[in-house]
């Protein structure tokens, strides 16, 4: 709520977007709050519980969801967390929690869509990375190499989804 999600989604909206917007297993009041100070119809945003880390859950839920709503034209991968700390005392937990959420996420959630964008000749995935993963942030090194390793996968992704019609771009505000 009030984030560069939460953002992007009420401009997709008043864009003319139906929008389905994840949100973490538990987060269901936050989702709603949204939901309901915006003033969103269910035939304008859909809330759809996602826990983006979790490989198996994403390609179920994705697949059942590309049934339900027939397809999805356009990916915003907005996911992220910090867990800061100076490399010399950062524990393994705080590397991976970010890596998992902020990186791995990006397969967990476009793979699952991208051969069905590929197919249909047409899809937009959009990554929001950060100016971190273009610089490096002191006190930040998990954050700056996932959000990094997200420019990297949109380049890459952005050249097999090239010749099918799928653009690929990621934005590092």
């Amino acid at each position: 709520k009030g984030g560069i999600g939460s953002a992007i989604s009420s401009q997709l909206v008043a864009d003319g977007y139906r929008v389905i917007a994840t949100y973490y297993t538990g987060n269901l009041q936050c989702a709603l709050d949204w939901f309901n100070e915006k003033g969103f119809t269910e035939e304008q945003v859909r809330l759809f519980e996602l826990d983006v880390t979790d490989t198996e859950q994403c390609a179920q839920r994705l697949e059942q969801l590309l049934k339900d709503e027939g397809t999805i034209d356009v990916v915003v991968n907005n996911a992220g967390i910090t867990r800061d700390g100076v490399f010399k005392k950062m524990t393994a937990q705080a590397w991976k929690d970010v890596i998992e959420t902020n990186l791995n996420s990006l397969f967990n959630v476009t793979q699952p869509l991208f051969a069905a964008m590929c197919e249909k000749g047409s899809g937009r995935i959009v990554n929001i990375s950060s100016v971190n993963g273009l610089k490096g942030q002191f006190g930040q090194t998990n954050y700056s190499a996932a959000k990094a390793g997200m420019i990297g996968f949109s380049k890459a992704l952005a050249a097999e989804g090239a010749r099918s019609g799928v653009t690929v771009n990621v934005v590092a505000p």
